[in-house]
């Protein structure tokens, strides 16, 4: 099994060193995510890329979250849904929605459930999503250009999940009090929105 390096702004490839800095200087440390992205310059720099556009897009930030946090627990990620327990509390999700998404239990919130369950739904069915569960989320109040941002979050988490999967990203201290155990059977697949 291949090892995966924890780079730091000193140790990393040249192009990512410019890039990691940028991530210091933005957040005050570098996330082991980021650290382990710099493996690939490329990578890196499209995770961040991603992260703005995400940032920038049609969703509220307390919609990014949900997004994200709903597909990065569909994937399983421990990493990622730790550290988006910590962002979304930034972002003022609220402690109810949080936890609902992290134990995929109803949430109260109509709009926020739509959203997490059509996130689920994409995640889930690669795409292949029903007309039926296209229309709840659009009968929420999401418009055509929210379905892409979504698609847009889930293509930001997919690559840092798949890669906290493979490398097997050690959390950083910064989130160990949101650590999240991913479940080892299919009790999520399919439960509440």
């Amino acid at each position: 099994m291949s090892e995966f390096k924890l780079y730091t702004r000193e140790t990393a490839p040249a192009e990512s060193r410019p890039l990691l800095e940028q991530v210091q200087a933005s957040l005050g440390f570098t996330p082991n995510l980021m650290a382990t992205l710099a493996e690939s310059p490329q990578a890196l720099e499209a995770y961040l890329a991603l992260n703005r556009l995400v940032s920038e897009s049609s969703l509220t930030p307390q919609e990014q979250q949900v997004a994200i946090l709903a597909a990065s627990v569909e994937n399983r990620c421990e990493y990622c849904v730790a550290a988006h327990t910590v962002v979304a509390g930034m972002q003022r999700v609220p402690a109810y929605v949080v936890e609902a998404l992290r134990n995929q239990t109803a949430i109260a919130d109509n709009r926020f459930a739509a959203l997490a369950r059509f996130t689920r739904a994409v995640v889930r069915a690669r795409g292949w999503i029903s007309d039926e569960e296209l229309d709840v989320f659009l009968r929420a109040g999401f418009t055509n250009r929210q379905v892409v941002d979504v698609l847009l979050a889930i293509a930001q988490k997919t690559l840092s999940n798949y890669l906290n999967h493979i490398a097997g990203t050690p959390l950083d201290g910064a989130f160990s009090g949101a650590k999240w155990s991913a479940p080892t059977n299919d009790a999520l697949v399919g439960a509440a929105g």
